[in-house]
């Protein structure tokens, strides 16, 4: 096989991860859009991520074993197919429902291309190329996820929200024309038995966790809730016994026995949960408090991406040769710091140009994560467990990511409720007497509702008949109020995604190094 079949492949594959690690993200910039177009509250919109979220996690290591069977590149292209016309059927929905249904067919197109990326890559190069395929797959990973609230803020600026579903119909097409041109039906050295039980107690355990933890806040954790999860936990723990007496089990427990493929499934769980506790308040803050168009709001995001898709192909290719442990610390340090430097920037009247190097420096670190990291945890897997060490790897980061947006719903929603009612607490005093308790009273209510999440003080009812002067008082005390609360509620939840990432550099502690790493290699060979 040529040099230049082999790396057009790669693009071809790239370009199937690209759309699905797109759509991860370039929702979140229309949040205000969909809220205020579909007459959602904040609790459906969130189902708009979620939906997609649920459905990929729950199928992932199922998908991954399925490729034993049917071949990755078959799965990959099944995938494509149902994920662009799922796109399509989101960009023509005309109700919250609507939507949410055609993401949770999108999540199951997803969840059928994603493990297939990093086997047929895994299947295409030998081990002492692969740091290099894997560099480029982890800059379209980097650069997809991080470019999303970039792309979407200018199709829902010069187009509709629509189009950010739109956008994925011609991608998809010209992928599935190119995967039928090019990849080769890369099959393992055995066929496998699937294992139908595993795959029912491995999926309704996911689904019930990951439901529970989406559904969590907006139920108030409640009895039933509780019993969601705890059920998930109880099949999950059946499903591992089950495995454990399972000749050919649907995933190979052994494979956590190397420390770093556990490690760097511990690692990637928690950059995906990071990502989902940024990307909602940083799209909503820029929108909504300091009153950014979804275009602006995309573009100062954009630092991000940008250093993301410079780094990461040289990370990989450094990978190869110094090894990824310490490039992974390093990317997740810097990602930590980068979020705290924004953090510390962010301010009612801050602008775009404040956040361009914090954000930079956040994507220098993401660009050095995602390729070491696969190239860590993929580094010993042999060939015919590829697959599902791939669905592994991606179902501990899709669970990272629900874990993530619960945080959000619980942390955030619960942080501005208590920080909307202490502002307004403060600034009443500025109003006439009969008019402070209503206002307290109102702003006490108005995060329940979701409202203020997504039209800021506007959502503050201002009673009819006041003079003038005291009108625009209170207009300009609600905005206030809305403003200072949402910043408020912001540090702590991304300061969680701060401590988060930097756990995850120390679990990189336990990660072998490259002596390490060949001293083992030679007494296997031994």
């Amino acid at each position: 096989m040529s040099a230049r079949r082999r790396w057009a492949m790669v693009m071809t594959i790239c370009l199937g991860a690209f759309m699905i690690m797109l759509d991860t993200t370039i929702v979140y910039v229309a949040t205000p859009s969909l809220m205020r177009q579909l007459s959602a509250p904040l609790d459906q919109v969130l189902w708009v991520f979620n939906g997609y979220l649920l459905a990929y996690a729950a199928l992932l290591i199922t998908t991954g074993r399925l490729a034993d069977l049917w071949g990755p590149r078959n799965l990959f292209i099944a995938g494509l197919a149902l994920f662009t016309a799922a796109s399509a059927l989101c960009g023509f929905a005309q109700t919250p429902a609507e939507l949410i249904g055609a993401r949770v067919i999108q999540g199951v197109g997803g969840a059928m291309l994603a493990p297939q990326s990093l086997t047929l890559l895994t299947a295409l190069f030998p081990a002492e190329r692969r740091g290099a395929a894997l560099g480029i797959w982890g800059a379209v990973i980097g650069v997809s996820t991080m470019a999303g609230p970039t792309l979407g803020g200018f199709l829902i600026t010069y187009a509709d929200w629509r189009w950010i579903f739109f956008v994925n119909v011609p991608v998809g097409v010209i992928a599935i024309a190119c995967s039928l041109l090019l990849i080769p039906d890369v099959r393992p050295g055995r066929r496998h038995r699937l294992d139908l039980v595993g795959v029912a107690l491995g999926s309704a355990a996911l689904f019930l966790v990951v439901f529970g933890l989406i559904e969590g806040q907006p139920n108030a954790w409640s009895n039933e809730i509780r019993a969601v999860i705890g059920g998930g936990v109880a099949l999950l723990i059946a499903f591992l016994v089950w495995e454990i007496r399972q000749q050919e089990p649907l995933v190979p427990l052994g494979l956590f026995r190397d420390r770093d493929f556990a490690a760097m499934n511990g690692v990637g769980a928690a950059v995906n949960a990071s990502q989902q506790i940024i990307f909602v308040p940083f799209a909503i803050y820029t929108q909504s408090v300091l009153g950014m168009s979804a275009l602006f709001s995309g573009l100062t995001a954009a630092p991000l991406s940008v250093a993301s898709g410079l780094v990461a192909p040289f990370a990989g290719r450094l990978a190869d040769r110094i090894g990824g442990k310490y490039l992974v610390m390093l990317g997740l340090t810097l990602f930590a710091a980068g979020v705290g430097w924004f953090l510390a920037a962010a301010h009612v009247n801050s602008g775009g140009t404040d956040f361009i190097l914090p954000l930079g420096l956040a994507g220098v670190g993401v660009g050095l994560i995602f390729a070491p990291m696969t190239t860590v945890a993929m580094r010993r897997i042999e060939p015919h467990q590829a697959a599902a060490a791939s669905g592994v790897l991606n179902t501990t980061r899709q669970l990272g990511g629900a874990l993530g947006s619960a945080m959000v719903g619980a942390v955030f929603q619960s942080q501005l409720a208590g920080a909307l009612s202490t502002r307004a607490s403060s600034h009443a005093g500025r109003l006439p007497v009969s008019l402070r308790a209503p206002f307290i009273h109102a702003f006490s209510h108005l995060a329940e509702k979701g409202l203020s999440l997504g039209s800021g003080g506007a959502a503050l009812s201002i009673p009819a008949g006041l003079p003038a002067p005291l009108h625009r008082l209170l207009a300009s005390l609600a905005t206030q109020v809305y403003q200072l609360a949402f910043i408020d509620a912001m540090r702590p939840t991304l300061l969680l995604a701060v401590g988060l990432l930097l756990a995850a550099a120390l679990v990189c502690l336990f990660v072998r190094g490259r002596s390490e790493s060949a001293r083992v290699e030679l007494e296997k060979a031994a």
